[in-house]
């Protein structure tokens, strides 16, 4: 193609968790790589940042993902080894709710089924092995030793960091207006100038207008909100002490992590309060709606399983996570435009997955065989 600043072989658009890993895979493989990004490289406003994003290997909402996170946490161990800072924290992780629960019922299938060690605990069993927990007398509990939490912002900045040593590119504060394809590759535009590769690919998150019609359509993004709280005994609330954990009491569910960080015990609730209709305006600020939940169930509800974990409120935090119907992500090419590859709707659970992700897009790219299953996140499935 003529007529641009420069050539790449590849460009990726958005640099947040998974772009941020897709430019690292591609560069590692001697691919000429431009990674561009609206916003700060990396930043709080998507879904990419913070002090902590589960890891779990039972994954009781679909176990044929267990071999995806055992890929990852591989991939985050070499990545840690070659940033020369911890990013996987392996606190383990424990699933509960009432007896014969999805959530219990579903960590065991999980653990089963691959074979994971794991202990199958009642309520007071569980709170004599970790005390934080104070869980109904009629819920069971599975602990996993194997798997813990990340630090997301960490990690962006060891993929970007890893992609720069490669000789990637990444630049911030530059935002794509359109883009296009052509027989011999694609033609992006920004709003300070033009590009050209081989092969695009678009990791954009809640920025569903920058994806095609027929990805954009599948994709909802949503305000999910998180407290952190100041406990009451530290000490049964260090990544030492407590593991990371996933509650479900039936209609409503629950998750969180130690204290890592500024945030405090973070204690989270799996709702979506509302779309986001244009994640540009984005307000991160807690609405009076949210203040309300924070203080009706989200701190009354971490007291009363975690009595010592939550005398004080320290944050309220809001983010954007991008839901497909059916909560399985999308990693494919374009049908009609194979040039051009997509990475979308992880659904709130895609952090943990995003070395991976990364990976898995390299792949696409390259035309190389890849390690796990790739037919889940095909967009034929709609």
């Amino acid at each position: 193609m003529e007529g641009s600043d420069k050539a790449y072989d590849v460009i990726v658009v958005g640099v947040g968790g998974i772009g941020s890993a897709a430019v690292y895979h591609l560069s590692q493989r001697g691919l000429d790589v431009l990674g561009l990004d609206q916003y700060s490289i990396p930043n709080s406003v998507g879904s990419s940042h913070g002090d902590s994003r589960l890891i779990r290997l039972t994954n009781y909402e679909d176990p044929e993902y267990v071999p995806h996170v055992r890929r990852s946490i591989d991939l985050w161990e070499s990545l840690e080894e070659e940033y020369g800072e911890q990013l996987l924290f392996r606190t383990g992780t424990v699933d509960a709710g009432p007896e014969g629960s999805e959530t219990v019922e579903g960590a065991i299938t999980a653990c089963e089924e691959y074979d994971l060690p794991y202990e199958h605990l009642s309520a007071a069993e569980l709170s004599e092995q970790f005390p934080g927990f104070r869980l109904p007398s009629d819920f069971e509990a599975v602990h996993q030793p194997d798997g813990g939490f990340i630090h997301p912002t960490r990690c962006v900045q060891a993929h970007v960091a890893g992609a720069h040593d490669n000789g990637a590119e990444t630049h911030a504060h530059e935002t794509v207006v359109e883009w296009d394809t052509a027989d011999d590759g694609v033609r992006v535009q920004t709003d300070l100038t033009t590009y050209e590769a081989d092969q695009l690919v678009l990791t954009v998150g809640a920025w569903k207008d920058v994806f095609p019609e027929r990805v954009a359509e599948k994709l909802t993004p949503w305000r999910v909100i998180v407290g952190g709280f100041q406990p009451e005994s530290p000490e049964k609330f260090t990544p030492d002490a407590l593991p990371v954990f996933s509650i479900n009491e039936g209609d409503q569910g629950y998750y969180g992590a130690p204290a890592a960080g500024t945030s405090g015990f973070k204690f989270g609730l799996v709702d979506n309060l509302e779309d986001v209709a244009d994640p540009s305006n984005f307000d991160p600020r807690p609405t009076e709606k949210e203040k309300e939940r924070l203080r009706t169930v989200l701190h009354d509800k971490a007291r009363e399983y975690f009595p010592e974990g939550a005398r004080s409120t320290k944050r309220l935090k809001t983010c954007m996570v991008t839901h497909t119907p059916d909560q399985d992500f999308i990693v494919d090419s374009l049908p009609d435009r194979p040039q051009v590859k997509v990475g979308a709707g992880f659904s709130g659970k895609g952090f943990k997955f995003s070395s991976l992700m990364g990976e898995l897009l390299a792949d696409l790219v390259t035309e190389e065989a890849s390690k796990v299953d790739l037919e889940i996140f095909e967009m034929d499935r709609f």
